[in-house]
């Protein structure tokens, strides 16, 4: 080799492509909810694995709305100062968190419970989905451990509805703190499958999030979005896996291959 010639790059190595402003990333990862839907929509072979999830969590979501709205006397006698004991304003303000929260709140936990029943089918269907954009599909570490992550995003996605109860009391800044944190949830639990096929654990899954945190947010507040547009509601948990599928395949083509010519 001549003296001041650089050497070749390893062949393993990978660089990252430049990336686009905040906005442009969380807008894209907000897009990626609904192209799971249209995904699911123009695919008729992968609606029979998207029909147990998509009954679960129909099931799951208006159980958890009837929940929270009867558990609104409880928790209003419970929660809120007797009535005339604080300004009328701040009183209305209070109310309306705790209705907000403890709705919000029911509808992601019957949904969270219709996940984690429906894992190893959404595993499959977001294996599926891989296999028609990419074809050759990674081994990742035996379907038992992915199963097993899968559950674990699932308890997570479960943890965070109290958390989102408890903050969405705090007026007017509770709310926008708790749907942050529930739609980052949500985005760690419908990018589990494919993440864990290329041989992530749960930390090594969180870590992935915050990197492109801008496109897990916005994937995330997309799919809150959807919690609560009736009827698309029902088809959240498949079409999510899908979108979340497709946001994971497009994010790897971040890292890319130098130029070995």
């Amino acid at each position: 080799m001549a003296q001041g010639t650089a050497p070749p790059p390893p062949v393993n190595v990978y660089v990252a492509t430049p990336r686009p402003g905040t906005l442009r990333r969380a807008g894209a990862g907000a897009w990626h909810a609904f192209s799971g839907l249209w995904f699911l929509i123009r695919h008729p072979d992968l609606w029979p694995l998207a029909a147990l999830p998509a009954l679960l969590a129909a099931i799951g979501i208006l159980g958890g709305l009837m929940l929270g709205a009867y558990s609104m006397r409880f928790l209003e006698t419970a929660v809120l100062p007797a009535p005339g004991r604080l300004p009328a304003v701040l009183g209305f303000l209070l109310l309306l968190a705790l209705w907000v929260g403890t709705l919000g709140s029911g509808m992601m936990l019957g949904l969270g419970l219709a996940l984690l029943l429906a894992a190893p089918v959404l595993e499959r269907l977001s294996r599926r989905v891989e296999e028609k954009v990419r074809v050759n599909v990674p081994g990742g570490r035996g379907w038992k451990w992915e199963i097993a992550q899968s559950v674990k995003g699932a308890l997570y996605f479960l943890a965070a509805v109290p958390v989102v109860l408890l903050v969405s009391l705090v007026p007017l800044v509770g709310s926008i703190i708790g749907m942050s944190w529930g739609a980052h949830a949500l985005s760690v639990q419908q990018t589990d499958a494919p993440l864990t096929r290329r041989g992530l654990d749960f930390r090594g899954r969180l870590r992935w999030h915050r990197r492109f945190l801008a496109e897990s947010m916005g994937f995330g507040i997309a799919g809150l979005v959807l919690l609560i547009v009736p009827c698309a509601n029902f088809l959240l948990g498949p079409a999510l896996v899908v979108g979340g599928t497709l946001m994971v395949l497009e994010l790897e083509e971040d890292l890319v291959a130098p130029d070995r010519g």
